[in-house]
């Protein structure tokens, strides 16, 4: 249980990391540049949103399910093994702090 644990701990440090290592200013849609604080509270929201998907869901979904947040702005892509699932991965995104809206494409396998 504790080792579970742990490699859940890891994991989010390790997306935390990648996150924080992309470029500093990125296009939005709109075709305006990010500051570099938007950009980093973008990648923060990201960390912890994947870090609540390896918790409440586990850590096989969080490692299937791809994060992206554009102010605020949360958008889940890639694949869950039920429609249960997927939707957990929802709630747990839509709970944390600094998430506007969560826009749900993951597709069940």
């Amino acid at each position: 249980m504790r080792h579970a644990r742990m490699r859940q701990v890891l994991f989010a440090a390790a997306v935390a990391t990648a996150s924080l290592l992309g470029a500093c200013a990125t296009s939005t849609e709109t075709g305006q540049k990010e500051t570099t604080g938007q950009y980093i509270d973008d990648a923060t929201v990201t960390a912890k949103v994947k870090t609540a998907i390896a918790t409440d869901v586990g850590v096989k979904a969080a490692s299937n399910v791809n994060v992206e947040t554009s102010q605020g702005v949360v958008q889940l892509s890639g694949f869950a093994d039920s429609s249960d699932q997927a939707s957990r991965a929802v709630a747990a995104a839509q709970k944390v702090n600094g998430v506007r809206s969560v826009k749900n494409d993951i597709r069940v396998k």
